[in-house]
């Protein structure tokens, strides 16, 4: 696949890309390069251009959708409480937002489909392009904090797997079973911070008495 494409890519590409999805969520016709050609207006060529293979454009859908979940914006030299506090919460918004709509919960049953019949290439891609991908984006955060003495933890993956759970609950295995959960997401994402915080945030000192 085209390294260039990674995170940013071309007005086109997104829109192709979308194509892909909608193809997906309806599931109603095999997800091919010819299929989504044909929904996207586009010559398979361009497609074998741009994503070499189906598994190719399968990783970029996947990386796609996992590019909207990120922590928010913060300064890692010098990280506040406060700002990262929000990045939390941005993170936590981002990914139950993204986790929710049509197009993750179609990619996690297709992924589940696939493996039940013996391929596990889509499990294997969004594990790679989205899990481990997204925790890669948000363990800087969680090491800068750490440095400038906000929290206190000894593996950075261990911590951001808690964040993970904290924010995930039982959201996504509700989905892919077909309930619809009622989720305030600005809520749940405050919750999943503060509980974090909780945990893992560096104990102010105590003041001592007055002479």
């Amino acid at each position: 696949m085209d390294g260039s494409l990674g995170l940013e890519r071309t007005e086109r590409q997104g829109e192709v890309l979308d194509a892909a999805l909608a193809l997906l969520v309806e599931g109603r016709e095999r997800f091919t390069m010819e299929s989504v050609a044909r929904r996207a207006s586009c010559s398979k060529e361009t497609l074998y251009k741009w994503f070499d293979d189906r598994d190719g454009l399968l990783t970029a859908v996947v990386q796609w959708q996992a590019s909207k979940v990120r922590p928010g914006a913060y300064d890692a030299a010098n990280l506040t409480a406060s700002a990262l506090r929000a990045s939390l919460e941005d993170f936590a918004v981002t990914w139950l937002g993204v986790v929710s709509g049509p197009p993750s919960i179609a990619l996690n049953r297709a992924a589940a489909a696939h493996a039940g019949g013996g391929k596990a290439e889509l499990g294997q891609i969004l594990l790679s392009e989205g899990r481990f991908a997204i925790g890669a984006r948000v363990k800087p955060l969680l090491e800068a904090a750490r440095e400038a003495g906000l929290l206190s933890f000894d593996d950075s993956e261990t911590a951001f797997r808690t964040l993970f759970g904290l924010v995930a609950r039982d959201v996504q295995i509700r989905l892919l079973l077909g309930d619809r959960p009622a989720i305030d997401i600005a809520r749940e994402a405050a919750k999943a911070a503060d509980q974090f915080l909780t945990l893992y945030a560096t104990p102010k000192p105590q003041k001592g008495p007055h002479p």
